[in-house]
């Protein structure tokens, strides 16, 4: 049994820790794109969505144009950016989030401002499904059988937003972003989704790393390989109830949609690190509409050796918290992965030192745009992006607000705006 716990321990490892000591700390050199889209030919439309009641910024809300795949996500301060053709400068936008009601604004009520939209919160009352409280592992079966009938079965290609920041402590120490081309397949495809990088940028601050060059290994594939209906062996195996415990969370709404909520936890017998969290599944559908969870960090060896590839022999390095979350939206009765996000907080000990080193490293991806791949177009091998990539070691700098064009991203916090103004002067100062 042992064994087979192990085998698919190690089918996780979709996201290494790279430390080692730094051998460069000049300064980067910075990147303007010469190929900028035409600004002529797109709208930004900016806003902040907030709790109606407690005026509380709601964080990861869906923002999505109607009858269109374009979208994109509120940051950590509830404030987000649209880009649209101007063509389509009548257009209604979606926002939603889990546990709200969903609310409908026209593109011409931002009038150039930054919008104020706010969500009033839905109350559930779940009379009019039927559940056997019993059996949540039932309903998991359930969710994973009509995967097929759910879930997207054209080969598509989406456009993505992908970033990832690390911070010591309170302060950013480095940021790198892309855009990159997805060729999914379909969810009852064994074949695995591949990434095409489209560009790229990147801004560090090597003073504040303490010598050590802090890295991410696997980039937007992490990010992708955590879509659990497309990728089932992260949490779903045929021995899945060996491993967990699953029982019935207070039920929600998402898209005025009724959400069941299941919760699972590793069981206690179980000595190898395992995951705990909440899944939420559509009441009419029986499809999983988003999924949190975290790792079991309490065998701190184990886990070190998950996430660490490459360490200084005098320090110590241990992950205290991975979480991860996954979003699927709905288009024309079909789900589809939308936006995952991985946190991960790092302290690292060192020998004759009285203080340790605290690193949180995030890593989240957006699908802001997508088409089906009616010719099945496919990837060259030089042409695709490696797992085994960090992404900062592809990016050239950090450029203007305009590098991106008409792509959309997610909007930076004022701490990451900040952060990148004081990177650039010591950079500049380093110069």
């Amino acid at each position: 049994m042992k064994k087979f716990y192990k085998r698919y321990l190690y089918n996780l490892l979709f996201i290494f820790l790279l430390i080692g000591y730094a051998t460069k700390t000049q300064a980067l050199t910075y990147y303007q794109d010469t190929d900028l889209q035409d600004a002529t030919n797109f709208s930004e439309y900016k806003g902040f969505v907030i709790d109606k009641e407690t005026n509380s910024p709601i964080v990861s809300g869906s923002i999505t144009v109607s009858n269109t795949n374009i979208s994109t996500v509120t940051n950590d301060e509830g404030k987000f950016s649209l880009k649209v053709s101007k063509d389509m400068g009548s257009s209604i936008i979606t926002i939603s989030h889990i546990g709200y009601k969903d609310k409908k604004v026209n593109l011409s009520d931002f009038n150039g401002d930054e919008l104020k939209i706010k969500l009033s919160p839905s109350i559930t009352e779940l009379s009019e499904v039927n559940i056997d409280p019993r059996n949540p592992e039932a309903l998991i079966r359930a969710v994973m059988n009509k995967k097929g009938e759910n879930y997207l079965n054209d080969n598509t290609i989406m456009t993505a937003f992908y970033r990832e920041t690390i911070k010591k402590r309170r302060s950013y120490v480095s940021l790198s972003e892309a855009v990159v081309d997805v060729y999914k397949n379909p969810y009852i495809s064994q074949k695995t989704d591949i990434i095409k990088l489209f560009k790229a940028r990147k801004s560090a601050d090597y003073k504040k790393l303490d010598t050590l060059t802090l890295k991410l290994q696997g980039g937007p594939t992490s990010t992708l390989y955590i879509d659990v209906m497309k990728n089932p062996e992260v949490l779903f195996t045929e021995n899945m109830t060996q491993i967990y415990t699953f029982s019935f969370g207070k039920s929600t709404k998402i898209n005025d949609r009724y959400i069941y909520v299941v919760k699972f936890k590793q069981r206690p017998e179980i000595i190898e690190p395992q995951y705990f969290g909440k899944l939420y599944i559509d009441a009419e559908t029986l499809a999983m509409t988003k999924a949190i969870f975290s790792l079991n960090m309490e065998n701190k060896e184990e886990v070190s050796k998950m996430f660490v590839r490459k360490k200084p022999k005098r320090a110590k390095v241990y992950p205290t918290e991975a979480t991860y979350n996954i979003d699927y939206r709905q288009k024309d009765g079909k789900w589809y992965y939308s936006y995952g996000r991985i946190d991960l907080t790092v302290k690292i000990n060192w020998k004759k030192k009285l203080f340790n080193s605290i690193y949180k490293l995030n890593v989240e991806m957006a699908v802001t745009d997508w088409k089906k791949n009616i010719n099945n177009e496919t990837l060259k091998a030089k042409e695709r992006l490696k797992s085994s990539v960090v992404i900062s070691d592809q990016a050239s700098g950090f450029s203007d607000p305009k590098f991106w064009g008409e792509y959309n991203v997610i909007e930076p916090e004022k701490s990451i705006e900040s952060a990148i103004k004081k990177i650039q002067k010591q950079l500049r100062k380093l110069n």
